[in-house]
């Protein structure tokens, strides 16, 4: 029987290589539902009738025109007038990405990108389906709300270092867990020092060396700002304290985490950088998708190299244990500044050094209120300490 899969975020990068998974796997997968930002009306057309899609939504009103005419077009190209396809529903709204989340299917794909997930992520769970989780701000964000929201299995890491984390921990006992090592590939600017990332521009930051990503989680990769919400993310799936989370420069991608056992032994998961195997088995879970990926090549040489993190030139993960182990609101203050300063840096507005510098003195401001200390974790907070960390990042750009 077919898994029947809602996928949010479709138009982005996750979405993309998600249907791409689906449509060589007909047999295993049907797409029920497409949520997607607006912004890509023919592509969005064009995945919606090729998967024949009943239903479509986008969050930008403004561009419920744009895609509905693009439907109409896209239809007409493949057979519409032949009653060869139809034209799905189409939704528009803030909210309409909430409202797929919710329909009757097996799988959401949560593939959004920013906070903006959160609520989707939460209307999945709520309505018991299993959540195959890429939009990892939603987790991060909501923390004990969307832990406590979810049951045994229902929540499936997609990020490819938690994918890793959970196949290598799939029928071990966490209470023989000593550390998880989550890898980073050190982004484009690996081996600069601080003085050296002072002028480096969005395009420069926007190469990175290893993996095809959408632009917000690539800037995030330069950074280390990712692999700080990684190391959040891995608190959180796993219940495994902060100092026992490690991050290592691993720059081939090749190991995408590892789980160190109490006996000393050390489980790798290893594959060469490709998405579509962390998002076939989210999607499948706990089953795998055959040839999802290429597997690693063994009859070649091939070295992987280890390195430490330097948490001077990049003091982002430091930064996100912070937040994280501060815990309630504080990483979604952490995640709602950054992803400001990011679209500071790419209009022009803001250095790259003051990506990481800014989101610390926004942190450090909302750790400091003692009524902070004082509350307890609900989604009205989250939603207003997420408001006002973009106002006083805003703050602070301008003034800088």
């Amino acid at each position: 029987m077919r898994k029947r899969v809602a996928v949010l975020g479709s138009t982005g990068s996750i979405g993309t290589q998600a249907l791409e998974v689906i449509a060589a796997n007909p047999e295993r997968f049907e797409v029920v539902a497409l949520a997607a930002g607006g912004g890509s009306p023919r592509l969005l057309a064009e995945q919606a009738i090729a998967f024949n899609v009943p239903l479509v939504a986008v969050a930008k009103a403004s561009t419920a025109e744009d895609v509905q005419l693009a439907l109409y077009a896209e239809a007409q190209r493949n057979g519409y007038a032949q009653g060869d396809h139809r034209v799905p529903r189409l939704i528009a709204g803030p909210d309409a990405a909430v409202d797929v989340a919710r329909i009757e299917c097996d799988v959401v794909l949560n593939g959004m990108t920013g906070a903006v997930g959160l609520l989707p992520t939460l209307a999945a769970l709520e309505a018991g389906t299993t959540l195959a989780l890429a939009n990892k701000e939603s987790l991060i964000i909501g923390g004990e709300l969307v832990i406590g929201a979810a049951k045994p299995g229902q929540l499936v890491p997609v990020d490819s270092e938690h994918s890793a984390l959970a196949q290598a921990m799939r029928g071990e006992r966490r209470d023989e867990v000593r550390r998880l090592i989550v890898t980073a590939s050190g982004g484009p600017f690996r081996g600069r020092t601080r003085a050296e990332l002072a002028d480096v521009t969005p395009a420069e930051a926007m190469a990175h060396p290893t993996w095809d990503m959408g632009p917000v989680i690539t800037i995030n990769s330069a950074t280390l700002v990712n692999k700080g919400l990684e190391v959040i993310e891995a608190n959180l799936l796993f219940d495994i304290d902060f100092d026992r989370i490690d991050v290592v420069v691993h720059p081939p991608s090749i190991v995408h985490s590892m789980v160190e056992f109490i006996d000393g032994a050390t489980m790798v998961q290893a594959s060469p950088p490709d998405m579509k195997l962390p998002i076939a088995l989210g999607l499948a879970w706990p089953d795998r998708v055959p040839d999802a990926a290429a597997g690693c090549d063994w009859t070649q040489p091939a070295t992987w190299e280890f390195f430490p993190l330097d948490d001077e030139a990049f003091p982002a993960v430091s930064l996100a244990r912070k937040a994280g182990t501060f815990g309630r609101t504080g990483p979604a203050v952490f995640n709602a500044a950054n992803e400001v300063c990011v679209d500071a840096f790419v209009g022009g507005d803001l250095d790259f050094l003051g990506i990481v510098d800014t989101v610390g003195s926004v942190l450090d401001e909302h750790l400091g209120d003692p009524a902070v200390a004082r509350q307890d974790l609900t989604l009205d907070g989250v939603l207003d300490a997420d408001a006002w960390a973009r106002t006083r990042a805003a703050e602070l750009v301008e003034k800088r």
